[in-house]
Formats: C-alpha cells, structure tokens, sequence
C-alpha cells in the first residue's frame, strides 16, 4: 500500500478510492517507456495543415504515457506534433501523478509549454486535458500568462467547477481530521472539491480569458465529475458539447471518455481544426 493511502482516514480514503476512477491503473511497465507511436518527438516539425503542437494533460491518478494510449496516437496519425507530460507528483509515489497542489502543477505545465514552444517553433500551442488536465491549464492561463501562449483549451470530462463525488464530499464534515489529511497528503484532491479556495480563485471573475477558444466534451454517465453540467463553461469562445448529443447510444464514463471514445476523439480532433471540422455521430466511432 502506497504511503499516502495509509495516512488517510475512512472519508478520505473513500474519496480517494473513488477518485481512482479519474483514470485507468498505471502500470510500471508504460509508465517508464518511451512512447512507441510517435508522440513526445521533439524533433516533430509542425505542418502548414497542423502549425500548433498539442500538449496532452494527464487527470488525477494518471501519467504522461498511460492516460494517452488511445488520443495521442490518435492525433498523431493525423499529422499533430504531439506532447505529454508528467505534472502534479509527489515524493515517493511512483506513476500516480496529479495529486500535488494544482497551482504548482500549472506552473509545470507552463514550464513544459515553453520546452515544447522552444523545440518546435511554434508561437503557441494548443492544450488537451482529461479530468483536472482539463481544468488545470485554466489557472496557467489565468494567473501564469498561458493565454499568451496557448490557442485553444479542450477539456475532456474537465472539472472545471469542481466535483461532490455524487454527494459523497459532502460526508467530510462528519469525520473530524479527514478535510485536513486529505489536504495535507493529497492537495491536488482537496483542491478539486467543489466550492474548494482554489477554485473559487478560478472563477472569480469568469470562466474564462481573452484570446483562448474552449471546448469542453462531456459525458452524461459521468460518475467522477458530478454533476456532469458543472464541467460546462460560461464565456465567450467556448463550446459545451455533450457526447449523448452527438451519439445517444455512447455510454462512455469518465474514465472511457479520454482513454478509448473514438466519438470524443473525433470531437477532439475537430476542435483542434475548426476550419475542417467534419460532423461527430456514432459512426465516428468506427
């Protein structure tokens, strides 16, 4: 058992077990292996089609390779430079990132935008994110000048306004000791929690910045970020789109959503190149 999880009490480790559900289990084996499909190339030259690399953002519990074996190809095979990174760790807890406070994570983030920029000669970049790799860049954004940089911001199942875990946050006040553990040994956890400091800094003031175009994919049967409508954001150059809209037969959840939805892929891909965007239905998924 990973330290971390030792030091939390019921409520906490209940969150946290559920919140596991973020992304798939990493394993040490993908986790510590070179992408094998193209992606974290840093000698990819951006095309006249494609002139912005794409800079992919893991979700709690994820990784830079495990969280992105079905898009970051996906994209690839479609002439994006593509990039990956690791974000949010902490000390002694192997390949389960995400869960260091998020301002300090997008402050990572920023840093790795630069080295992708820099690598590549792009003046700007467009960013992926799952679950907080969703939300998270809105604070580089916001407060670390990322909108100088960035193109477009497409946050799959991002929690964008926080997440009450199907009312189970709610439970926390119950157990006395369980906010502050989860706050001291999994920052990036509390700060997630709807109504937490950290996102009501976020949205002071809007859910957005000048100058970036948003999209957000969204899931019905999401069962992590509940409810599934506080993804939505509010603001000019953003598209709410929800996956049931665009297929009725998709049951994809949180976690399949990012991982393996050709029908979220397909979204995806349009809201990187507008300009050739063609229409998103069931048969995307083939």
């Amino acid at each position: 058992m990973l330290p971390w999880k030792r030091a939390l009490r019921p409520a906490a480790a209940l969150l946290l077990a559920l919140a596991a559900t973020l992304t798939p289990t990493a394993t040490a084996s993908a986790a510590t292996a070179a992408p094998s499909s193209g992606w974290n190339d840093y000698s990819c030259e951006p095309s006249a089609a494609h002139p912005r690399p794409v800079v992919l953002v893991h979700g709690t519990f994820g990784n830079s390779v495990d969280n992105w074996l079905g898009l970051a190809p996906y994209l690839v095979r479609r002439g994006y430079c593509v990039f990956s990174l690791d974000y949010g760790q902490l000390p002694d807890v192997p390949f389960f990132h995400g869960l260091g406070p998020i301002d300090k994570s997008a402050a990572q983030l920023d840093t790795f935008v630069d080295k992708v920029l820099a690598a590549t000669g792009a003046p700007e970049a467009d960013l992926v994110g799952h679950s907080q790799g969703g939300m998270m860049p809105r604070h580089y954004l916001k407060f670390l000048g990322g909108a100088d940089e960035v193109n477009a911001l497409i946050g799959i199942a991002p929690d964008n306004h926080g997440t009450t875990l199907l009312g189970l946050t709610k439970l926390l006040p119950h157990f006395p000791g369980a906010g502050h553990l989860l706050t001291t040994k999994t920052p990036g956890l509390a700060d997630q929690i709807a109504g937490s400091p950290f996102l009501t800094r976020l949205n002071e003031g809007g859910d957005t910045v000048p100058g970036v175009r948003y999209t957000v994919i969204a899931t019905r049967y999401d069962q992590v970020v509940t409810p599934y409508r506080s993804q939505f954001l509010d603001g000019p150059g953003v598209r709410n789109v929800l996956l049931q809209d665009l297929c009725p037969v998709d049951l994809s959840e949180h976690v399949a959503i990012g991982l393996i939805d050709r029908i979220a892929f397909h979204e995806v891909a349009n809201a990187l190149d507008p300009g050739r965007a063609t229409p998103t239905t069931c048969a995307s998924a083939l």
